[in-house]
């Protein structure tokens, strides 16, 4: 179907995917979870009448609007490359991730901007309430908008609710319900928004001890800071328990994932969790070597969280690439061979039809159906090209879940001692407190390369290998484009941070 692969050019379109992902990522959080309390801020405002909350909803709505224009920016720029340099995947599954994409522009992207113009000119010129009305709009708009972006990439995850059609070698859509009730799906969107609002409680925190540090805005920024404390305990809980659910969820459909960040190769009965470690470089799948120099696991928690049964058995990299009879686990080697007849057989069947040989159709379509759920597999060369790059996959998890466990003790002090009248003393608090945002960003950053990095080699799970995924053009030139993004994107944060820096210095108006 489709040959000669050119992995340097597959590479590059990676490496520019990533590129464009991971900056677009800077901005999108802080979108996602500022709206919500800035409609809460908002809110106050409303049923007080007291003019400090109108203050306080205004500044960081400013924040917001100026990391919204950036955030659209480079959203835009993603979405053409799928178009660009991943042009066959658009054309087999174009049917089916195209759809949510759809839905995402026409009614969740439209009513963010509808209400962003009220929100933002509407202050003096529309009544209090319908002013309040557009800020949460704001805020669903922002929230729908990435809930449709997660059902897309929650299928990719997952591909549920489709069929391949082997006259026009692409998937299509059977049932949209199942594509948007997935569990990923659903567990993605949950974890991304929970995980976003804590993000955002926590720039709320930084930039107010920013302020207290220096004994400005102290009014404003102890209000903001309970709110954001708040927001941002209630939050933790919830990051944890979807944590728990996505991790579950990919113990179920991507067990590659799991063990890779988990660094887990022999699989086990009452397998721990690695609290603490360090992996052994020179490990590599089906050896005997040790696969990490040194760790502190913890009993049977990973049987529970990937089974919910403390005794079960989880498997491990080398069970899922060379298979486990016990278990009824088949090897990467099998699947290969199985998906190499399923791509022959589906040749086959393409050009019995042209020459009018419905016998031979009929036998190469039965053939091709018996094996069609490998068919990705046969695009593989060898088992091992199933897993994942291990090392870059464990420590993204392990940073994440370490800064989760840390944000909302941080969060439980700034509400205590504010609580208390006791903030203003505690600098070593306030001290601690203004890279809490940046530590949120590496751990918001973290979760998207634990996803997208764990599930290579894997555009879509077990159907499309991201080698066949690619446009037909050379290295070079997705590597020209590569340079040109990662200059615009640098400019584009630089200008964000400049001016989101200028508005933080100036502080609220009316204060």
């Amino acid at each position: 179907m489709i040959e000669n692969f050119d992995m340097s050019m597959v590479n590059w379109a990676r490496a520019q995917f990533a590129l464009t992902a991971m900056y677009h990522w800077i901005f999108v959080p802080l979108t996602l979870g500022i709206t919500w309390i800035i409609a809460f801020y908002e809110t106050l405002y409303v049923k007080t009448g007291n003019e400090h909350w109108k203050h306080i909803t205004k500044f960081w709505a400013k924040l917001f609007g100026i990391n919204f224009a950036i955030g659209v920016a480079t959203g835009i720029i993603m979405e053409f490359e799928f178009g660009t340099n991943w042009s066959n995947y658009s054309w087999m599954v174009g049917d089916i991730f195209g759809a949510p994409l759809a839905i995402e522009g026409i009614i969740a992207f439209f009513l963010e901007a509808t209400f962003f113009a009220v929100m933002f000119f509407g202050w003096n010129r529309v009544s209090k309430r319908f002013h309040l009305f557009s800020t949460w709009m704001v805020a669903l708009g922002s929230n729908l908008s990435a809930m449709w972006i997660l059902v897309a990439n929650g299928w990719m995850q997952f591909p549920t609710g489709m069929a391949f059609n082997p006259d026009t070698a692409r998937f299509e859509m059977q049932n949209i319900m199942e594509v948007i009730l997935s569990p990923v799906a659903v567990s993605k969107f949950t974890h991304t928004t929970s995980s976003s609002m804590l993000l955002a409680s926590l720039f709320i925190i930084s930039i107010s001890s920013w302020f207290l540090l220096r004994g400005r805005h102290i009014e404003m920024a102890k209000r903001s800071i309970i709110v954001a404390a708040v927001f941002g305990l209630i939050t933790s809980a919830v990051v944890g328990f979807t944590g728990d659910e996505a991790a579950y969820e990919d113990a179920q459909h991507q067990p590659m994932k799991l063990a890779a960040f988990e660094g887990l190769y022999k699989g086990e009965k009452n397998a721990g969790i690695v609290a603490i470690g360090m992996l052994n470089s020179d490990k590599k799948p089906g050896d005997d070597q040790k696969p990490f120099n040194f760790q502190i696991r913890i009993p049977a928690l990973l049987s529970l969280l990937a089974n919910r049964s403390p005794g079960s058995f989880v498997p491990g990299i080398d069970d899922l690439v060379y298979g486990n009879e016990e278990y009824n686990i088949m090897g990467a080697g099998e699947k290969i061979e199985r998906g190499k007849i399923a791509l022959s057989a589906l040749d086959t069947y393409k050009k019995a039809k042209k020459e009018g040989n419905g016998d031979m159709a009929a036998a190469a379509l039965a053939s091709f159906n018996e094996n069609q759920e490998y068919m990705g597999y046969g695009f593989l060369e060898k088992p091992e090209d199933i897993v994942p790059p291990v090392a870059t996959t464990f420590y993204s998890f392990h940073i994440m879940v370490a800064l989760g466990t840390l944000f909302p003790l941080v969060c439980l002090a700034f509400l205590y001692f504010t609580m208390k009248d006791q903030l203003l003393n505690k600098r070593w608090l306030l001290a601690a407190g203004v890279p809490m945002f940046f530590l949120a960003m590496i751990a918001s950053q973290a979760g998207w390369v634990v996803a997208e990095v764990g599930r290579q080699p894997w555009a879509i799970q077990g159907l499309l290998p991201v080698s066949v995924a690619r446009s037909n053009l050379t290295a070079g030139t997705v590597q020209t484009t590569f340079f040109m993004f990662a200059i615009l994107f640098t400019i584009l944060l630089f200008a964000e941070v400049r001016i989101m820096t200028k508005q933080i210095s100036i502080g609220p108006e009316g204060e």
